[in-house]
């Protein structure tokens, strides 16, 4: 009795994880827990520089993605707005840091046992916008950068859930008009839950 159970527990898993696999393509949404780099000032005697970190806040994306399906691997090339935020402490006050931007994370995705999988890759991103509230703030030095996804995920049914972290690789500043010699890295550093639709 035991074995069968166990057998028809594995056989719903397998035939749940089969909806997602294979080529194809989908939806995805979901939400992230952002903190950007450094606020950077050089107010301090002998211009030492003054080093703010940030505070974390949550943000969003949504998006479409591809999948192209192998016997253990897969490619998965996603199209993702996100929207990110960060607080840093300026003079005493809370002010956040919005950016917007467009992510194309390219994955090489690895089938551990039925639904779980585990994948990395390159994540392209281009910056459609960056705010610090109250503050004015210019155009970040790049507007094109790459960094890294990574993380692991489960298919059930048309539906997948994943949990990933994105990191820049290289500083990303902007410079902050109100702040003598102010900066604010922009480059990523979260973790991203989202849910996937296979259509």
């Amino acid at each position: 009795m035991k074995k069968t159970l166990l057998v028809a527990v594995f056989a719903l898993i397998g035939s749940a994880a089969m909806a997602q696999s294979g080529s194809g393509f989908g939806i995805k949404a979901g939400l992230s827990y952002n903190k950007n780099g450094d606020l950077i000032s050089s107010v301090a005697e002998g211009g030492q520089d003054i080093v703010e970190g940030a505070e974390g806040k949550a943000g969003y994306h949504f998006g479409f993605w591809g999948k192209l399906d192998f016997p253990k691997i897969y490619l998965r090339p996603e199209l993702v707005y996100s929207k990110t935020k960060s607080s840093y402490d300026v003079e005493g006050s809370s002010q956040d840091y919005d950016i917007s931007k467009l992510d194309l994370p390219v994955l090489l995705g690895y089938k551990l046992i039925g639904p779980l999988h585990v994948f990395a890759g390159p994540a392209f991103q281009y910056t459609l916008k960056n705010d610090l509230e109250g503050l004015e703030v210019e155009d970040v030095k790049n507007d094109f950068t790459v960094g890294l996804n990574a993380g692991v995920g489960v298919n059930l049914g048309k539906l997948g859930l994943d949990v990933r972290y994105e990191r820049g690789f290289s500083k990303n500043e902007a410079e902050i008009i109100d702040i003598p010699d102010g900066r604010v890295d922009s480059r990523p550093s979260q973790v991203i839950f989202a849910l996937s639709l296979k259509l």
